[in-house]
């Protein structure tokens, strides 16, 4: 005879008001909240849980079923060995989060990495114990912010920055431009900057920093560029277009790097930095002129130049309630130091004057004697400043610089007729002087002369055929397009209602779209390096200015092309801390 099936008891909610639950371990079996002793499978009945109530806890006969809620609810939030570390893990990996934050954040200031055991730590220990009340012990031993450990996380997420650059620069056209400067130590340094389409916008990102061990020459910077392109498996046919600043180095016909990049893309976009240019011909100067800025120069150095005649002159502004109270020292090197030298001396001309009346009169007799060629100086040079800032920047393509370009051009021209005929408006300083026939002449000449001058250095910029459609494709007859495939490309476009509505936000953003590489790939072919291109060498100029800000006096030994505090400094993509977390250890601070 078969043996018969034991049977199975399920538990149920109601067995609470004896004080039971089921087990954590096995669901069929009662536990007891009061004494925690697990049942046996039998014993899940009524009267067999109530005698257990009654036996071993005489002391909670009778009490209601809220009681019993109570104790589970406190049984379900007691702390388990799972939960604990769970909690521990969860802590550490906080801190570790909070060590690469705040390295990130040190690392964008350009401070020195100890200032987060200097001060950043002391700063959060002095907040928990202050505003918090809190013990700052825990808190502070699981975020490691010592000297080497911030170098680390700077480095580690340097790296991942770069990974992630090189990776996308892999699968996408971009532009690049270059520049190489001399260290405080001698050492030459090559920065360069690319620009690329990521998600339907303009990026510009520090592409590296490498020194060149022995010369600067044309040869030497594209072997530095080749070895980084061939060990990050970038391909050269990639790069559309190329920006230097003009330098034989780099430009030269035969060994300029340029001319070397050109041999392996036979049809690169080269462009001479507008900005260089600019200045250039800002340097162009009569020999009168010329020798009024250098009565101004030499005034500025005799007041600069000595810590009481600077003391001096500061009290004397002040007297006589001037506005500024110092002069600024001009520095050929940078772009806008003449016409900021000019302007804070115009502003303060007669206080000059009166400071070299004992000094050196000489020097004073000059200055009233070409004050009109000062005032004509400060508001040609301011003007040139103001077109230095338009070309400076980060959004700035080919169709905005020579808008800028050509806008100028013909603000010179008009200036020059204005003056001709005594019509000083543009020249506010100039109108407050009395002119003779002979300034009016040397003015005009200098106009034309700087016109002309403008027109050849940017004869090529100038003259740079911009297709109407990259404007406004909505707007154009195709059919003055003589490509046929370009013609039913854009009478694609210009029917298309959904493309309109992103036109609206300017002619960049339309172009920029993801789609229109697809669908529209000849047009994408001409529009992308009017777009991509960098028309100056501007952020490698601003970079190099970086690195002299990171390399003070006390952080002189810092490797600038090996760690990653450069990078940090300048880039805009954020580091995937996320993924560098699940590669780190934890390690608590020390």
């Amino acid at each position: 005879m078969a043996t018969a099936k034991k049977k199975c008891r399920q538990y149920s909610v109601d067995y609470l008001k004896y004080g039971f639950v089921p087990s954590e371990a096995d669901k069929q079996l009662p536990m007891c909240l009061l004494c925690n002793n697990v049942l046996s499978n039998d014993s899940m009945k009524p009267s067999k849980l109530e005698d257990h109530l009654k036996r071993c806890h005489t002391d909670k006969i009778g009490k209601d079923l809220k009681y019993f809620q109570t104790l589970k609810e406190k049984y379900e939030k007691r702390p388990t060995m799972h939960s604990m570390f769970a909690s521990t893990s969860q802590s550490n990996d906080d801190g570790l989060r909070a060590s690469y934050n705040i390295s990130l954040l040190i690392a964008k200031s350009g401070k020195p990495h100890t200032i987060g055991e200097q001060l950043i730590l002391p700063a959060v220990e002095e907040v928990l114990k202050t505003v918090l009340h809190k013990s700052p012990f825990d808190v502070l031993k699981r975020i490691p912010l010592s000297n080497n450990t911030v170098q680390r996380r700077i480095d580690e997420m340097s790296s991942d920055i770069e990974s992630f650059l090189c990776d996308h620069l892999q699968k996408t056209h971009f532009s690049i431009q270059l520049d190489e400067s001399t260290l405080p130590g001698n050492d030459a340094l090559l920065l360069a900057y690319v620009r690329f389409i990521m998600e339907e916008e303009i990026h510009e990102e520090l592409l590296f920093a490498r020194t060149l061990e022995t010369d600067t020459k044309g040869e030497s910077i594209f072997n530095v560029l080749s070895n980084f392109f061939t060990e990050k498996s970038i391909p050269f046919t990639n790069i559309i277009s190329v920006a230097t600043d003009g330098a034989p180095a780099m430009v030269g016909r035969y060994r300029g790097f340029i001319s070397h990049l050109k041999r392996i893309i036979p049809g690169l976009t080269a462009i001479h930095c507008v900005i260089h240019r600019q200045h250039l011909v800002a340097k162009h100067l009569s020999d009168r002129l010329n020798r009024s800025l250098h009565f101004v120069i030499k005034a500025v150095n005799k007041i600069r130049s000595n810590a009481l005649n600077t003391r001096l002159f500061a009290q004397l502004c002040d007297e006589n309630d001037e506005d500024f109270q110092r002069l600024l020292l001009h520095t050929e090197v940078r772009w806008l130091s003449k016409g900021a030298c000019l302007t804070r001396f115009y502003s303060v001309f007669d206080s000059v004057l009166e400071f070299l009346e004992s000094r050196d009169p000489d020097l004073k007799e000059n200055l009233i004697k070409f004050k009109a060629d000062i005032a004509y100086l400060t508001d040609l040079f301011k003007k040139f400043n103001d077109i230095n800032l338009q070309l400076q920047g980060d959004s700035l393509n080919l169709i905005k610089t020579k808008g800028i370009i050509s806008a100028f051009l013909g603000k010179l021209k008009f200036m020059k007729q204005n003056i001709s005929r005594r019509e000083f408006s543009q020249f506010p300083n100039l109108s407050q002087v009395e002119c003779i026939d002979e300034d009016i002449h040397t003015y005009s000449q200098h106009l034309s002369a700087l016109h002309d001058d403008f027109k050849t250095r940017f004869e090529d910029m100038l003259t740079m055929d911009i297709p109407p459609w990259i404007i406004n494709p909505f707007e154009f007859d195709e059919t003055e397009v003589a490509n046929v495939a370009l013609q039913e490309e854009l009478l694609e476009i210009s029917t298309n209602e959904e493309l309109k509505v992103k036109f609206r936000k300017g002619y960049q953003t339309f172009w920029l779209q993801a789609e229109i590489p697809e669908k529209y790939p000849g047009l994408w072919e001409i529009a992308k390096k009017f777009l991509i291109a960098f028309p100056s060498s501007y952020l490698v100029e601003r970079s190099f200015s970086a690195v002299t800000n990171l390399l003070t006096k006390k952080r002189s030994k810092l490797n600038i092309t090996e760690r990653g505090d450069l990078r940090l400094l300048l880039t805009k993509i954020k580091p995937k801390i996320d993924r560098l977390l699940t590669l780190r250890q934890i390690h608590p601070s020390h």
